[in-house]
């Protein structure tokens, strides 16, 4: 599958993409859980130009690609794959071997058109994906309250698009969002399985591969 170059493509390509009902994914015995996370330089002016640097890293166990490449796209909300499709794919596909299952830093159904990248990121790489982000794109929710596990439906005008997800407490929970082949309750219990600390493990390896990454390390 091609990334659209264009946001009048990508909106066509995202109407498709949230239409589409393909079987759920259901986990089944060791599930490899992978991470992906992209950084870009610090003091960057405005929100971000096309042709900005990127590093963009994947985490799957003890392995870790990082693909060195250029925004595609300026930064807008609800465009986002336009920015960090490909180099987010171009890292996954570095990987040794490509998880069950993949946590993607940006949103899936929490979206203008309900096709965020972590959903469409999922749809072009095969794999069942989950977003995982600090805050809600559009959506709106109470908080869970403060216990280990605790989720809290988000929903966008009145349809359920993610939850709130308290994976550690005394700390702020987090967004979940289920994207491509991903049902919510697979995706909270996939996020708590993989979380020690506040952010998931593949992610938060993901993270400091490509913040390294960008210091040159």
């Amino acid at each position: 599958m091609e990334w659209p170059s264009d946001r009048a493509w990508l909106v066509a390509e995202q109407e498709r993409l949230a239409a589409a009902r393909p079987p759920p994914w259901r986990p089944g015995g060791d599930v490899r859980v992978g991470g992906c996370f992209v950084s870009f330089p610090r003091g960057l002016r405005g929100t971000g130009a096309a042709g900005d640097p990127a590093w963009a890293a994947a985490a799957l166990g003890d392995h870790v690609a990082v693909h060195a490449g250029h925004a595609s796209a300026p930064y807008e909300p609800g465009f986002l794959a336009l920015r960090e499709g490909p180099l987010l794919e171009a890292a996954v596909r570095a990987l040794p071997r490509l998880p069950d299952v993949l946590l993607v830093n940006a949103t899936a159904r929490d979206h203008p058109r309900r096709a965020g990248l972590a959903l469409h990121l999922g749809a072009v790489l095969d794999l069942p994906t989950i977003g995982v982000t600090h805050r809600p794109l559009l959506a709106h929710g109470e908080w869970p309250p403060d216990d280990h596990g605790a989720p809290a439906p988000l929903r966008l005008d009145g349809e359920v698009v993610g939850a709130w997800l308290r994976t550690r407490r005394g700390r702020r929970p987090l967004v979940v969002g289920p994207g491509w082949r991903m049902d919510l309750e697979t995706a909270l219990d996939t996020v708590l399985a993989v979380s020690r600390a506040r952010t998931p493990d593949p992610l938060r390896r993901a993270r400091t591969a490509a913040r390294r990454a960008r210091a040159g390390g």
